[in-house]
């Protein structure tokens, strides 16, 4: 199966607390909530038909507890995630629970990066990582995530969680495709392609 990483962030690269203002205080943040006023219907139908390509979700224990907690509240029939969030494989990559509460789940124990390869090797579409930056970071440096998803918001907040900030080799990337909505949000997906090629600029002849 593939892997992909689907990630909303500000321009300044804040991934913490899309969704709503207590969606995640970690570390004190107060500005919870700003993907919301940007959401149109563009962004939904994207989303939505991202989301079709998913045999299984792939999460982090903090992300997987949050979905736990929301994503079996959402009971109306119209919503165009709820249904397929909560009836699909969850994989929760994780060292301190024992077994998840929001069904099916899997519990993958040891090193995140040889449970996921494990998992990665079955036949499949795609295994999806939503929210999780740590697990996403982490499995990005190691050259396991294949599509990278972003959902850039308009917007500046200048406190939070950064996205892919942590050690790890350099990710080259090739777009391929995107768009922007209505409301402003930019929607980018990418194939991963490597590590990061690098180059000195010599002119503008080299680019004839």
């Amino acid at each position: 199966m593939r892997i992909s990483l689907t990630e909303f962030v500000t321009l300044d690269g804040v991934s913490q607390g899309p969704g709503s203002p207590d969606e995640d205080t970690s570390d004190g943040f107060a500005a919870g909530g700003w993907l919301v006023p940007h959401i149109d219907r563009a962004f939904v139908e994207r989303a939505s038909g991202w989301l079709d390509l998913a045999d299984g979700l792939l999460l982090g224990r903090r992300t997987y507890e949050a979905f736990a907690r929301d994503w079996p509240r959402v009971t109306d029939p119209a919503d165009p995630f709820a249904e397929r969030m909560n009836a699909l494989p969850k994989y929760v990559v994780t060292n301190t629970l024992t077994e998840g509460a929001w069904q099916p789940a899997t519990v993958l124990k040891g090193d995140p990066v040889q449970t996921v390869a494990d998992l990665k090797a079955r036949p499949g579409r795609e295994l999806q990582i939503h929210g999780s930056a740590r697990l996403g970071d982490t499995l990005l440096a190691a050259g396991m995530v294949d599509v990278l998803r972003l959902v850039v918001a308009p917007t500046v907040l200048r406190t939070g969680r950064r996205l892919l900030a942590g050690p790890g080799a350099t990710s080259g990337l090739r777009l391929v495709h995107h768009e922007a909505t209505d409301n402003g949000l930019l929607l980018l997906e990418y194939e991963t392609t490597g590590e990061a090629p690098r180059a000195g600029y010599e002119g503008l002849a080299a680019f004839a």
